[in-house]
């Protein structure tokens, strides 16, 4: 069965986007431009490891460009049901690029820091080797080497990390509710990275629909580099001045290793965006963070 949530504007391009409910997903739809004609399904209105079922809704709305903001993310989970995450992470992916190489229509599909193991020092640039540490970073670079073999041409793969947004679970919100209701947290301060406003985010992504020729890898995420750690004390600090938080609890910094969990992350995993600073420029994290809390404050 395929969804009816189309915006039906006449004489424009069109884009499907795939994980409708998602965080990303649902900040390409806030952010679409109006020249777009955007249907947006969730798995649940598209089969993604039936071929014949992608077929019938590539063929129903004749989209110009397929946005794959779907996957498998319960990095938790993945190490248990390897099986669960690579059928959507790759075969997924795989079915999704047979489909748009066929049709000659552009796909955009997102991927993650966790393909990278951590070790480097300085920021993973799109030539850097990855080289996961757990199942879901196994999963998600099975997916990227997917479409690259399946369509080389006309597609790219856009890396970014610890991802935000008003929708779903993510970090900045759960650290909101716990500040509001816990005395004090823990909070890992060894793993580096660099978080992600899923708003710019899209509005990149609104950007490459639009140029005539693409790279196959991008890096996205806001400038800068922080640890959890660091990022937990930001959101509390602006939520206070914002009046999101009533009052400031401890905040204590721990090892990964205090951490209870059953995934080997990256230590280190920021991304190099110069690629991607010509297309759109990004804002430190700090900005994004401080713009984002305050239009939360504003819904």
């Amino acid at each position: 069965m395929i969804s009816d949530n189309v915006n039906k504007l006449a004489d424009k391009v069109k884009v499907l986007i795939i994980g409708k409910h998602g965080q990303l997903a649902r900040s390409l739809v806030d952010t679409a431009p109006h020249n777009i004609e955007l249907l947006s399904l969730a798995r649940s209105g598209i089969n993604l490891l039936d071929l014949s079922n992608i077929e019938k809704a590539v063929a129903r709305f004749k989209p110009n460009t397929v946005i794959n903001a779907s996957g498998y993310t319960d990095v938790e989970s993945a190490e248990s049901d390897a099986t669960s995450a690579f059928s959507v992470n790759e075969t997924a992916v795989e079915n999704i690029a047979t489909v748009t190489s066929k049709n000659n229509i552009r796909l955009i599909h997102i991927s993650s820091d966790f393909v990278f193991d951590g070790t480097s020092k300085v920021p993973y640039s799109t030539n850097d080797k990855p080289n996961p540490l757990s199942i879901y970073g196994a999963s998600k670079l099975a997916g990227e080497r997917a479409l690259t073999r399946l369509q080389p041409n006309n597609s790219s793969v856009i890396r970014t990390s610890w991802l935000y947004s008003p929708y779903g679970n993510n970090f900045v919100k759960t650290m909101l509710n716990l500040m509001s209701t816990k005395e004090h947290l823990n909070v890992v301060s060894d793993q580096i990275g660099c978080p992600t406003n899923a708003n710019k985010l899209a509005l990149f992504i609104w950007q490459l629909t639009t140029l005539d020729t693409i790279y196959p890898f991008y890096h996205w995420s806001d400038l800068g580099s922080t640890s959890w750690y660091e990022f937990a004390i930001e959101i509390q600090n602006i939520g206070v001045n914002l009046g999101l938080l009533t009052r400031k609890i401890p905040i204590n910094s721990i090892k990964s290793f205090e951490y209870p969990s059953n995934v080997k992350r990256p230590k280190y995993s920021v991304l190099d965006t110069s690629n991607s600073q010509s297309i759109l420029a990004a804002k430190d994290w700090r900005e994004e963070l401080a713009e984002f809390l305050k239009k939360l404050k504003e819904r």
